[in-house]
């Protein structure tokens, strides 16, 4: 993780500083966000809201009836996708933008983005999980050359390997927010909370790589063999590296963003949502 509290701003803020004088501009990112399925992505982060009271040692439930409304109002679809247009604006390549928005544009490229927006937007994480789990485990007792390809697919499309940095860094940000808020009283200091929470670094890796795995084996289950290879070696391309690197980089910061405006109004809620 970068020591940066900002860590993920100042990612965005480098691809700014080498490819401003070459970024999309804003009438070509509203139809590659729709093309690519990259806005389905963004509106699914409010998904993730659920996770903030476990990292606070609580439930969703210990705030009442106000959590639902203000995880609406702070994970407005409206808001990230704005955020996310302000970035690409200023780092997407426009010839990197074409070479994603050409692929996914095709017959196979629309359909994988239809069911990685169905997988995106379905709550059910315990049946994705399990689902995906029968799957990887079939194929692993046929020996089956598909799970090279989805681990191929998983590895080209996060090839900065910024997802154990990401999750730290919207964990960080969002407990420093909250204690900053007075949701909480932290006992460490900043350092500390990162040194804390980079001590399991190799166990979330694992974790990460294998809950990738299924999730991927439940998303793409009904493409051939031949059409998963196909996705594989398009996200390998250098340029679609860019580009995916550059989306979770836009896609995290939007997060961190998001979490620590949801722990600042966590002040909002009523006294009988009090902790």
């Amino acid at each position: 993780m970068r020591s940066l509290r900002y860590g993920f701003a100042a990612l965005v803020l480098t691809f700014a500083m080498s490819v401003s004088a070459f970024a999309a501009d804003r009438a070509k990112l509203q139809d590659f966000l729709e093309v690519t399925g990259f806005d389905v992505a963004l509106e699914s982060i409010r998904l993730s809201a659920s996770s903030a009271p476990e990292m606070l040692g609580l439930q969703a439930e210990d705030f009442g009836t106000e959590w639902t409304r203000l995880t609406k109002d702070v994970f407005k679809t409206e808001v990230m996708h704005d955020l996310a247009l302000d970035i690409l604006e200023r780092t997407l390549e426009d010839d990197m933008l074409t070479h994603a928005a050409d692929f996914y544009a095709t017959d196979l490229g629309q359909r994988l983005v239809q069911a990685e927006n169905a997988s995106h937007m379905k709550e059910d994480d315990a049946l994705k999980h399990d689902s995906g789990e029968a799957i990887v485990a079939g194929l692993e007792r046929l020996d089956s050359p598909r799970l090279d390809y989805l681990k191929r697919m998983n590895k080209a499309s996060d090839s900065a390997g910024v997802s154990i940095r990401a999750i730290q860094e919207i964990q960080v940000r969002f407990l420093m927010a909250a204690a900053g808020a007075g949701i909480i009283e932290l006992q460490l200091e900043e350092p500390d909370l990162r040194e804390l929470l980079s001590s399991d670094e190799d166990v979330l890796k694992e974790e990460i790589a294998a809950s990738a795995l299924t999730g991927a084996a439940y998303t793409y289950q009904s493409f051939s063999d031949q059409e998963v290879l196909e996705y594989a070696k398009a996200l390998e391309n250098p340029k679609m590296r860019h580009v995916y690197d550059l989306m979770n980089a836009v896609q995290y910061e939007i997060m961190a963003n998001r979490f620590e405006a949801l722990a600042r109004a966590m002040q909002s809620l009523q006294p009988s949502q009090e902790l």
